[in-house]
């Protein structure tokens, strides 16, 4: 079988997001999203000190119709819900939050997050639902790194995490409601690895850092997202530099999507509604002690 092409390299502009700073390489003027995905945004920050870290990061916010996922690289995340989740997951783990059909979530650093060195970085990453899973009863998953599926090369150069889905028989430990898979990848100089995707998926890679070769035919430095055409089995990625890098794929929808800020449905009416219900409560209500 061939190797999977290259359709698009897109860079992670910076964006202002109600202050914090995130790079979104899609979507852009070139590419909507890559369905199932539906945004991304790679942050790397430092927490400020002059304001208190249970009031840092992001505050009470409401979402519906699509699964918020966070990566942790560096730091760690305080995930609170209006259905009483709470929990603290450090570098190396995920938080995968179905926001069904309504849900009121903060995303504030860890109170110990000055002495684990002060810093977040983190890839959010949009999953769109299927329009018959957009009302269903909101999960979150928290998932430490320990708790993490590994698979570690034999020449010790590759470390690949996978949160959901499958890669050489390990599966991952999150439930999705569409097939998807994600792999967080640590490669060191020279490492090598080739990822088999399954044929009707869509799949993209996005680089935190570092340089990778794809298929010994193309370089991809750090910050920049590679999508894939649907021509291949699979794609090789070789480490030029110590490198970090997301690897996601999925079945696509093939839905309509309708969205409007933190909520993503099939039409505007069910926007609309979407807004109605959060304003009457109906998304639960997330007060912070």
């Amino acid at each position: 079988m061939d190797d999977r092409t290259i359709k698009n390299i897109l860079y992670g502009q910076m964006f202002d997001m109600g202050g914090l700073l995130v790079r979104q390489p899609f979507p852009s003027q070139n590419v909507e999203q890559i369905d199932p995905f539906l945004l991304l945004h790679h942050a790397d920050v430092k927490v400020p000190q002059h304001i208190p870290v249970d009031r840092a990061g992001v505050g009470p916010h409401p979402h519906r119709g699509f699964s918020p996922v966070t990566f942790i690289f560096k730091g760690g995340v305080h995930h609170r819900d209006s259905r009483g989740n709470d929990s603290v997951i450090y570098a190396g783990g995920t938080q995968w939050m179905h926001a069904g059909m309504g849900i009121v979530h903060s995303e504030r650093p860890p109170h110990d997050i000055f002495e684990i060195g002060g810093k977040q970085e983190i890839i959010q990453l949009w999953v769109n639902s299927p329009a018959k899973n957009k009302l269903d009863q909101p999960h979150y998953y928290p998932l430490t790194k320990e708790q993490t599926p590994t698979i570690h090369s034999e020449d010790g150069l590759t470390t690949i995490q996978i949160e959901a889905g499958e890669l050489n028989g390990v599966k991952g430990a999150i439930p999705t409601l569409s097939p998807v898979n994600t792999f967080t990848v640590e490669m060191k100089k020279d490492g090598a690895f080739y990822f088999h995707i399954p044929s009707a998926h869509n799949a993209f890679i996005y680089l935190l850092d570092g340089k990778v070769n794809v298929n010994n035919a193309q370089i991809i430095e750090g910050k920049y997202a590679a999508i894939f055409n649907n021509d291949g089995a699979g794609f090789g990625v070789q480490a030029v530099e110590d490198t970090r890098f997301l690897v996601a794929s999925g079945e696509p929808l093939n839905e309509q999507v309708a969205s409007h800020g933190p909520f993503v449905m099939n039409n505007e009416t069910q926007i609309l509604q979407a807004f109605r219900d959060y304003q009457m409560g109906k998304m639960g209500v997330l007060i912070e002690e």
